[in-house]
């Protein structure tokens, strides 16, 4: 065996190697290309992708894998060995049923979709970007009927992507038992008496606040010496290895809170692959699932980065920048932090309306692959849904069906922010059963101990393990909302005096 997984990991490189280049591509064609190369980079990313495609389908491979994973049950279930099998065989069965053709063509028109998505959202005009978006559903629909799996839903597939395992009824079982009482409590919070926070909304230079950002993201962890910290459209983290995982962020004019908690939420994704075992490095193993990645961010940001503690060592920096906030109390920019306020803008959600942004988004993917909407009308629908969840129509497509990147590639991806989410809290609660004094370390800047402790349970395993494998095995439990709701309710009742 041990030759075979030699043989395998050799196989394994030259792949990790090309979807590498491939993110290095995409990193900066989000930051630095000029626009007028956006054909260019399509037509590059689509032959990579091609290559990695043929080689990660290839039949030698396939039979490499069939034989070792016929060998598993002679390694323990945890071992990296016996993971890097698992892994690859179920991409290998997945990625096989997929033509190169199609590969590469949707590649190419995501490639382009994203650079049409940004002039749409610039310019306000759905209809720049629809007919790309319609060209990415078509040639999903024909990925999933490459599947044809058992389920009578074809979003299905496309979740498999990212959650393998999953299913849109399951999450929908999940969103459906605690959408009501997320619709409550906004309700209950508007008719409360409302956080002050006008003082957080005041311009600042982008030179302080990408400071402030990279001083921030150090201290939670993350290594500036195998990372960098750039400005983009849409905030997002690329992490080509262990060795190399870049930051992004962008900045939100009189609204620096924006930048800050994107900055943090980047950090923790980066921390995540800054922390993945060298073992993985070159086995396609080191890609986690994205709830499991999700977690890791929406830890940093909404628990975190939200919490008491962190602003008790964070707000003097903050007060001897930013002049405004001196005379403000910890208290008080503590509650202005966590201001529950329905909006527009996902990224920039309270983590009490955050859930509702997401369902809105899952249900709209249902309905699309499903064949139940249609893409033109996607912005009336979009509207309607957040008037129901949020009470708020968006004035504009900018603010509403065009904030989000994540629609020029595979559908399937949203559902993982709120799976991630729910995730979090269940690792939150944990590591303070286990170490209760962690609030109070953060509290005089002694971040390393949280760290370190994901490093252990969640960082160094990459993507051996799915959402719920990762869930019995960091927490000892099953994967379940109530922790997310518990932490919800106490966090908000005690601002609100709920």
């Amino acid at each position: 065996m041990e030759e075979k997984l030699s043989e395998l990991n050799g196989h394994l490189a030259r792949i990790e190697d090309l979807r590498g280049a491939l993110r290095l591509m995409g990193w900066d064609q989000q930051t630095y290309m000029p626009r007028g190369a956006a054909q260019t980079r399509a037509d590059q990313i689509a032959t990579i992708t091609g290559i990695a495609h043929e080689l990660q389908t290839d039949e030698a491979l396939g039979h490499l894998l069939e034989e070792l994973n016929g060998c598993i049950d002679e390694l323990d279930y945890d071992s990296d060995e016996a993971s890097i099998i698992r892994y690859n065989w179920r991409e290998y069965q997945k990625l096989i049923k997929i033509p190169i053709e199609k590969m590469e063509a949707f590649t190419s028109a995501s490639a382009m979709a994203y650079e049409v998505w940004k002039e749409a959202r610039q310019q306000d005009d759905f209809h720049l970007f629809q007919p790309h978006l319609e060209k990415l559903l078509d040639l999903q629909l024909e990925f999933t009927e490459f599947f044809n799996e058992s389920s009578d839903n074809p979003y299905d597939s496309l979740i498999g992507f990212y959650e393998p395992g999953m299913t849109a009824e399951s999450i929908d079982n999940i969103f459906s038992s605690i959408r009501p009482p997320l619709v409550e409590w906004i309700q209950l919070i508007r008719e409360s008496e409302q956080v002050e926070d006008r003082f957080l909304h005041i311009d600042l230079p982008q030179d302080v606040l990408l400071d402030l950002s990279r001083i921030m993201a150090e201290k939670l962890g993350y290594s500036f010496h195998h990372g960098r910290l750039d400005l983009t459209t849409h905030p997002f983290t690329s992490g080509n290895s262990y060795r190399d995982a870049r930051i992004t962020t962008r900045i939100q004019t009189r609204n620096p809170m924006s930048t800050l908690l994107a900055s943090i939420h980047e950090a923790g994704h980066a921390i995540h692959r800054q922390q993945c075992s060298p073992h993985l490095y070159q086995t396609l193993t080191s890609q986690y699932t994205m709830g499991i990645g999700e977690s890791q961010s929406r830890l940093y940001e909404m628990i975190i980065g939200r919490s008491r503690e962190f602003w008790t060592y964070f707000f003097p920096q903050m007060q001897a920048n930013i002049p405004a906030l001196i005379g403000i109390t910890l208290e008080e920019f503590y509650r202005a932090v966590n201001k529950v306020e329905p909006g527009l803008i996902r990224v920039e959600a309270d983590p009490v309306t955050y859930g509702l942004h997401i369902m809105l988004r899952f249900e709209l993917e249902n309905e699309m692959v499903n064949g139940r909407l249609q893409v033109k009308d996607l912005p009336d629908s979009w509207n309607a849904k957040m008037e129901q969840y949020l009470g708020l129509t968006p004035p504009t497509d900018r603010e509403g069906v065009l904030q989000d990147v994540h629609w020029t590639n595979i559908m399937g991806y949203f559902p993982s922010y709120l799976l991630g989410s729910i995730f979090a809290v269940q690792l939150w609660y944990t590591l303070l059963e286990e170490y209760p004094t962690f609030e109070g370390r953060m509290a005089s800047g002694d971040f390393l101990p949280i760290t370190q402790w994901l490093g252990e349970r969640i960082h160094k395993h990459g993507g051996k393990f799915t959402l719920p494998e990762i869930a019995e095995r960091a927490v000892g439990k099953p994967f379940s909302s109530t922790p997310y709701m518990d932490y919800l309710s106490k966090k908000f009742g005690e601002i609100y005096q709920l």
